[in-house]
């Protein structure tokens, strides 16, 4: 595609002005969203397609994981409901685990975007809400018939009026119909919202569609793109991660192919998928892969179908890291977390000094459900809640940085604050501080993961989805640099609790949580005697740790 100078200058600014709709996209969802997980912690995505479904543009606030299998969902959804029953007015939903983003949790909406009667576009986004029925979010599920309400694609709304047999289903199949219910149609109301704001922005610059923008769009970010993978070395290179796993540590092993037209991901080798709830979907495996890469080769090039393109993913069918229906996905992430730092491991390999060594990665997310106490009379169902806790570790070490402490990487999802999580159930967290000498020592350190400890309230007690890993497997360094320390599941009284799966904390009892830190990069003889000395008066080391 040619453009003049002022055709470029001005497409430019059209393509500033539609990554500012829908970040507002974004933040209207955050701002009706029901559940903690999107309201506090920015669990969420929202995007805007072109009319064959592809991702003309992302809103900053939101997740890889949502973010780029969304990029792939769109197409599913137009496919599935057909091009001749899309209507103005129209919402459409899935949560289907192969064909949004990963999991069941995940509400994935799309609304088409018709501008003067014609169909310019889709607006979709992406948010995890608090419960879908079944078992609940956690890894114990032998099949994804155990984990929840799974919905098909389908019309969420046709003609702007609201399926109501639909809500009747969702609200008879979860625990907390209110909050789920209310951010179903937070999430139809953001894509309203983009659409609105994108008619605005239609008629501010006399566009009668967003075909010449979408192709300004793509060409650019595809050429950018493909000039920093030309600028690598030619070849493969691999790497492969030992990571906890459910029972017994999997191994996840890729192989990247770097050629002309972009790098291929081949995941061979990895371990084969398990009958419990910790295997991804190809879609989320593909959205972690892309996302890896993109941090380390182009950061800085917007993220579009175009950018995006360039990164492509093999991995046997039936892996952990490519599990087919009905295998149970519910916490896809606590695996899919690690695929940045495994392709970033690889790509260390041929360019040495520039990516940063192994992190926490995945996040320590728990779900919560809290009661009264069972030895109380009668049946009280009706005071259960349902709390769910974002918690990260530690960053891993860059060169010429230390790690960031308590930092989610890869997801970027915020933490949630102690008020907002207490608010929602009758539990306390009575400690939430960074953990001293968790990160891993060399020339700069691995960033610090946190202790965290929660009890049920008076009169309360709790079970708990654990779905934590870096126990078994901490996070390694890099170029001599020492491995972050491993994390930690018990009780104050010491009994050590299983890293996954549904767990009872008594009255009375509770839960200490130590999360792993980064691992370190390069050799510790090379740090430099101000930086110990800081970190020991910030309390990021101790005495006992600096004699180790």
């Amino acid at each position: 595609m040619t453009t003049s100078g002022a055709q470029s200058v001005s497409y430019q600014v059209m393509w500033n002005r539609l990554i500012s709709v829908v970040e507002e996209q974004a933040q209207a969802l955050i701002r009706t969203a029901f559940s903690t997980s999107v309201r506090e912690a920015g669990d969420l995505s929202a995007g805007v397609f072109d009319v064959t479904g592809a991702m003309m543009a992302q809103a900053v606030t939101g997740t890889p994981g949502h973010v780029n299998a969304m990029a792939e969902a769109v197409g599913h959804f137009i496919r599935e409901i057909g091009e001749d029953q899309i209507f103005e007015g129209d919402v459409y939903i899935t949560n289907d685990p192969w064909k949004g983003t990963g999991h069941l949790h995940d509400i994935t909406m799309v609304s088409p975007s018709f501008y003067r009667g014609r169909l310019v576009g889709y607006f979709a986004s992406t948010a995890h809400v608090v419960d879908v029925g079944g078992r609940g979010f956690g890894a114990d599920g032998r099949e994804v018939y155990e984990e929840g309400l799974l919905i098909p694609i389908m019309k969420f709304a046709l003609r702007g009026e609201v399926n109501r047999d639909l809500i009747k289903i969702v609200r008879n199949n979860v625990r907390e119909a209110d909050q789920v219910v209310g951010d179903l149609y937070s999430l139809a109301t953001c894509n309203e919202t983009g659409h609105k704001r994108l008619v605005a922005m239609m008629d501010e610059f006399g566009l009668s569609d967003l075909e010449a923008l979408a192709r300004f769009i793509f060409d650019h970010s595809r050429r950018a793109t493909l000039a920093l993978v030309s600028d690598l070395p030619r070849g493969s290179c691999e790497n492969e991660m030992m990571v906890d796993g459910y029972d017994e540590s999997i191994r996840l092993k890729v192989k990247l192919n770097i050629g002309e037209d972009g790098i291929q991901a081949d995941f061979d080798g990895t371990s084969p998928a398990i009958a419990r709830g910790i295997n991804v979907p190809l879609v989320y495996t593909k959205a972690y892969a892309g996302y890896g890469l993109k941090c380390a080769i182009a950061p800085d090039i917007p993220n579009n179908a175009a950018s995006l393109a360039p990164f492509t993913v093999k991995a046997p069918v039936g892996c952990i890291l490519n599990a087919v229906h009905p295998a149970p996905v519910s916490v896809r992430h606590v695996t899919g977390h690690f695929i940045p730092d495994l392709v970033m491991g690889a790509l260390h390999k041929l360019l040495p000094g520039r990516l940063p060594a192994e992190g926490a990665s995945a996040l320590w997310n728990i779900h919560i459900s809290a009661r009264p106490n069972s030895d109380l009379d009668g049946y009280r169902g009706d005071q259960k809640a349902e709390i769910l806790m974002f918690n990260s570790g530690g960053g891993g070490a860059r060169p010429g940085l230390d790690g960031l402490s308590a930092t989610a990487f890869p997801s970027g999802v915020h933490t949630m604050p102690i008020e907002a999580t207490e608010h929602v159930g009758p539990i306390v967290v009575w400690r939430k501080e960074l953990r001293p000498g968790s990160g891993g020592a060399g020339k700069y350190r691995g960033g610090l993961g946190q202790v965290i400890e929660i009890s049920a309230a008076p009169g309360h007690e709790f079970d708990f989805s654990a779905m934590f890993d870096r126990v078994a497997n901490p996070a390694r360094g890099r170029k001599g640099g020492e491995n972050g320390a491993a994390g930690t599941v018990k009780l104050d009284d010491g009994t050590v609790l299983k890293t996954k799966g549904r767990q009872f904390v008594p009255a009375g009892r509770t839960l200490v949580l130590e999360l792993p830190g980064g691992g370190g990069y390069g050799p510790v003889s090379e740090r430099d005697a101000e930086s110990v000395r800081r970190d020991l008066e910030n309390g990021y080391l101790t005495a006992t740790t600096t004699e180790e």
